[in-house]
């Protein structure tokens, strides 16, 4: 994407709230916006501050990070959710993506895949860290429920040729310019491919499109 992203960071511990906007500070093309102690003052400044993306902590006080997640998300579905945290187990992962989360993190993160995750999510894409990945391919293996719908009826034939060419590059983890770039289509035709898919299945998000490529086999598990 082109621009500045700029990120609201979401952890109870003042240390690493610290940490992670003085390691911001140094990346290109990103600026912190403000920081939060908890979940629901990260819903109360999301409002106010209106950043293009929050940092998410899940451990916290009054509030913890998936519900902050989710009431973020409902009421503001312009601004990207992406989780860093220390937990990594299935429950909360798939929680998160429930709740709209576009990237799931765990701390021990560098600086560089922290920016690709920040930078893809602000674009539109997912970005699921190496571990969350796999136990999301291993849930859809195994044919595990993690939130996402499977539509009723609906095959991947019911897709134009186009919508299956754009859920194959979104499981894949492009963004729409990407897309765009990639089919030689303008973005706005690629926004209204996912636009149609979205109807024609009665998926809500990217992280629910994810599920339905693989589980449709639009996208093989070995990719």
């Amino acid at each position: 994407m082109s621009g500045t992203v700029r990120v609201l960071v979401v952890d109870d511990q003042r240390i690493v709230r610290e940490g992670l906007e003085t390691l911001l500070g140094l990346l290109p093309d990103i600026v912190v916006a403000g920081s939060a102690g908890d979940g629901e003052e990260a819903v109360e400044l999301t409002a106010t501050l209106e950043p293009d993306l929050v940092l998410m902590d899940l451990n916290m006080p009054r509030m913890d990070g998936i519900e902050a997640t989710a009431r973020i998300t409902a009421a503001h579905p312009h601004v990207a959710v992406v989780v860093l945290t220390t937990y990594s187990d299935d429950e909360r992962v798939f929680a998160a993506l429930r709740a709209g989360a576009r990237g799931y993190l765990t701390k021990d993160a560098g600086a560089d895949e922290i920016h690709h995750a920040i930078t893809s999510a602000a674009a539109g894409a997912a970005h699921l860290d190496a571990e969350v990945q796999r136990m999301l391919l291993e849930a859809l293996r195994s044919g595990r429920a993690f939130g996402v719908p499977t539509p009723t009826g609906l095959t991947p034939e019911e897709l134009t040729a186009r919508e299956a060419d754009v859920v194959r590059l979104i499981a894949l983890g492009r963004s729409n310019s990407e897309i765009a770039d990639e089919l030689v289509v303008s973005l706005s035709t690629v926004k209204t491919h996912i636009n149609h898919v979205f109807s024609k299945t009665g998926l809500r998000d990217r992280a629910q499109l994810v599920g339905y490529a693989y589980r449709a086999g639009l996208v093989e598990l070995s990719d």
